[in-house]
């Protein structure tokens, strides 16, 4: 059934990228500005000049909410850098409570919060009060160096301990992205279900093909791009369909129209000699063997069964109690239920086939079912000689026998296995032959869940 999306048109593949980029983009921009003008500013890290003159006096204050301040000394100054109008006043006031020259006081910051913005500097303010100290005092912003210059030259430096984490201002950043992507998660969700629901119902039907190549045509609508390759997929369905049946009928109507020749054959042998007349009649006895095969062979190919679920174990069970019921020592381990969707009577055909090449040529058949992630797995062994390696895949080829003679009892006419894999490939699965190390031979059947 076409899914009621896929009935209106959509626009091309690359139009709906291009508008989910741009709808990003655009929600992300509008989500951070608003969270950005409406959120509480962040409450950076300040220290009061007291508490730096304390530091350089040697005793350092303890803080439970801000970073320690550390000193240490170096051989050169760092570079000042005058970010505000008070910069020079909180100099002059370090300058006259350590006494020494304002020359000799350097300072050096790289706070990113603007002491301009009022917020910020309102919860500074709040939290000087809170802290007991006068609201009037000047502050630093970490991060920053303030630096004294000693009498042999050397700089004490007073900054602020570095964080391992991250700072207020990078907090509020991350926090802003995570809103955002939390925001934008939903509408990327449905844009990309949309997208991609074309391309895997595409593959579905793709896959189907493969299991069942008289599948119905592929009905999809999506974005141009979706239904040029729909069309070309259903194309290319009805060439392989056609190519096929044609072949198909072609074997069936060559095989159907040797039968005239060779009934006139068999009547026009009856003045020749008893010796050459028996020769003769076996040769037009195994050609109609042949015919009859094939055009079995024909009909069951071009047979369009139902599939319905069926469980495999109990499938091959019944072949083989059927089998054994007739003299021929087949066994079936008890194993674990596998349910699949097929063909019963041409699944039927190929155990069939399968354990009856088993118990010609190897004297018995063991049969068991198990399955992996996606596929039903049905292994066959004999106690045979096996298979030349360079045999493995010819046995398949409709008419081969690697029984030289053209008797049923002992070569058969070299469709069996031809039908077995057909079958197979026809449930999108394969059938292949392997060479047990200790002698015997396996045929294992690949069917798809």
């Amino acid at each position: 059934m076409t899914p009621p999306w896929s009935e209106r048109p959509t626009a091309s593949l690359f139009g709906q990228l291009l508008a989910l980029i741009g709808l990003s983009l655009a929600a992300a921009q509008v989500i951070s500005l608003i969270l950005l003008f409406n959120l509480p500013p962040p409450a950076p890290d300040f220290y009061r000049i007291s508490e730096i003159v304390q530091a350089f006096r040697g005793t350092p204050p303890a803080f439970t909410e801000r970073r320690p301040l550390v000193i240490k000394t170096v051989d050169h100054a760092p570079a000042m850098v005058i970010d505000s109008r008070m910069t020079p006043k909180i100099r002059s006031q370090l300058a006259e409570a350590l006494h020494v020259p304002i020359e000799r006081v350097v300072i050096s910051s790289a706070s990113r919060f603007p002491v301009s913005d009022r917020r910020v500097f309102r919860v500074i303010r709040d939290r000087m009060a809170r802290d007991g100290g006068e609201q009037e005092e000047h502050f630093l912003i970490a991060p920053f160096d303030v630096a004294v210059q000693q009498a042999d030259g050397r700089w004490q430096i007073v900054r602020p301990e570095r964080g391992i984490g991250l700072d207020p201002w990078q907090q509020r950043i991350v926090l802003l992205f995570f809103l955002s992507a939390l925001v934008m998660a939903p509408i990327a969700f449905v844009f990309a279900r949309r997208l991609s629901a074309p391309i895997r119902l595409f593959t579905d039907a793709a896959e189907r093909l493969g299991r069942d190549p008289r599948a119905p045509p592929l009905s999809l609508q999506g974005s141009a791009e979706i239904n040029v390759a729909v069309k070309a997929f259903n194309d290319m369905q009805e060439r392989l369909r056609r190519y096929v049946e044609d072949r198909t009928a072609m074997v069936g109507a060559i095989a159907h129209d040797l039968r005239t020749p060779l009934t006139r054959l068999r009547f026009r042998i009856e003045n020749v000699p008893e010796d050459v007349r028996v020769k003769m009649a076996a040769d037009i006895d195994q050609m109609e063997e042949m015919i009859s095969a094939a055009l079995t062979f024909v009909r069951d190919t071009t047979r369009d069964g139902e599939r319905t679920p069926l469980e495999l174990s109990s499938l091959l069970e019944s072949v083989c109690d059927e089998m054994a019921e007739t003299g021929a020592d087949t066994q079936i381990e008890l194993g674990e239920k596998v349910v699949l969707n097929g063909d019963p009577l041409a699944l039927r055909r190929l155990f069939t086939n399968l354990l009856e090449n088993a118990v010609k040529f190897g004297g018995r058949a063991r049969a068991r079912v198990y399955s992996d992630a996606t596929s039903a797995i049905v292994e066959i062994e004999d106690d045979g000689p096996g298979i030349p390696t360079d045999e493995v895949e010819r046995v398949f080829e409709p008419f081969y026998r690697r029984e030289p003679s053209r008797s049923r009892q002992t070569g058969g006419i070299g469709l069996g296995l031809a039908v077995v894999r057909s079958i197979a490939r026809g449930h999108g699965g394969d059938v292949v032959f392997i060479n047990r190390p200790g002698g015997g031979l396996t045929a294992k059947v690949q069917l798809p869940i």
